[in-house]
């Protein structure tokens, strides 16, 4: 059997713009990687930290927010108290009711709504500053973006490699 080629080896996503796709391919790609790693994964240890590092129920609950974060300050809008609320509730395993699938569910609604987002992008509009936070530091749009896909893959490593150890260890 072939080995399934990755997103970016698959061509353009349609609706992209061409200088966005790498960003669709990372995001495209970390949802499928997602599935792979938490298929039959043990609801039990969700919340585990081994060795003290984050819980692959904090992965999950972090990468949504993030996405839904840095595509809210690409519109130029400021995070509301629901981002806030549910930023501040990232990791917390007493004040998270979602199941291991509902987190999952919410991370393929954020991708979702991202690329949606994506297809929507002006492309002369990739160098106009935007801002982020309170302190409202200095960012591009593609710098949003860019920083979105990479962000999301380095947790999606992350979790393979929690994963990997909560579940050889079960």
């Amino acid at each position: 059997m072939e080995p399934k080629l990755e997103v970016w080896q698959r061509g353009p996503i349609a609706g992209i713009p061409a200088l966005l796709q790498p960003v669709a391919h990372a995001l495209l790609q970390s949802s499928e990687e997602l599935h792979l790693i938490m298929n039959g994964f043990p609801e039990g240890v969700l919340w585990e930290k081994p060795a003290g590092v984050a819980s692959p129920g904090f992965h999950l609950q972090h990468i949504a927010g993030v996405l839904d974060r840095l595509f809210t300050y690409a519109r130029k809008e400021s995070l509301t108290n629901g981002q806030l609320y549910a930023l501040s509730m990232e990791g917390d395993k007493d004040k998270t009711k979602q199941s291991t699938k509902e987190l999952i569910e919410t991370f393929n609604q954020q991708v979702s709504i991202s690329i949606d987002e994506l297809k929507k992008v002006n492309v002369e509009t990739l160098t106009e500053t935007r801002t982020i936070g309170r302190k409202q530091i200095p960012t591009t749009l593609i710098g949003l973006y860019v920083h979105a896909a990479e962000h999301t893959m380095r947790h999606i490593g992350q979790l393979l490699v929690t994963v990997k150890v909560l579940t050889a260890t079960t």
